[in-house]
């Protein structure tokens, strides 16, 4: 069977890494796509569901792995069918910069997160030396190609995904680059997490 392209297999051990760091058991999995990273996650025992808007690649997902549930929903849209405050970790990798909300991202997975809960996003990086890298050799055209449908429409460092994510009332834990040499990584990973009841209770934020 032909698969969807586009799954970043290269992000696989540093997410599974973290999920065992972060003792999770029930994942999410926003954009999941083909499902690709589903079928790794539950091949290493967790428990997975998969979130996906478009038909197409849910239908890869489905027949890719009968045996596990997805459900067709982009972060527009109403979370609470698949359930609320039940699951772990939430990820969404090379999604955020296909989003012309972006701050429904993390609205969509905090609903989906237990208290205490981990987000975990991964987008293209972007800092000083690969902006410079791409300056110097001319490859800024091919990097920013308008010609890809469905493409990037949004650029990410650092410094603006953790005020994404503090906006949006996660807490900052961890940065991690992935792919390629340090600094001109192909992608950066981001950790944060969803306040614990406690902290909710004091900052007034009951609704998640």
């Amino acid at each position: 069977m032909m698969e969807a392209q586009h799954t970043e297999a290269y992000l696989w051990r540093p997410i599974l890494a973290l999920c065992a760091e972060l003792r999770a058991r029930r994942i999410v999995d926003i954009g999941c796509g083909n499902g690709a990273l589903c079928r790794e996650l539950a091949g290493h025992g967790y428990g997975v569901v998969g979130c996906e808007p478009s038909a197409e690649s849910l239908h890869f997902a489905q027949h890719g792995a009968p045996g596990l549930v997805f459900h067709r929903l982009g972060v527009d849209d109403d979370p609470s069918v698949i359930g609320n405050d039940n699951f772990d970790v939430a990820i969404a990798t090379e999604v955020i910069e296909h989003l012309v909300r972006p701050f429904n991202l993390p609205r969509f997975a905090k609903q989906l997160l237990r208290p205490g809960g981990h987000l975990i996003i991964s987008t293209p990086y972007h800092g000083y030396l690969k902006n410079l890298f791409l300056a110097l050799t001319n490859s800024w055209d091919a990097h920013l190609s308008p010609f890809w449908d469905g493409g990037h429409i949004k650029f990410w460092s650092y410094k603006t995904l953790s005020q994404l994510l503090n906006e949006s009332g996660f807490r900052i834990v961890r940065f991690i680059g992935a792919g390629r040499l340090p600094f001109l990584w192909k992608s950066m990973i981001v950790v944060a997490q969803k306040p614990e009841a406690s902290e909710q209770l004091i900052n007034g934020d009951l609704l998640g």
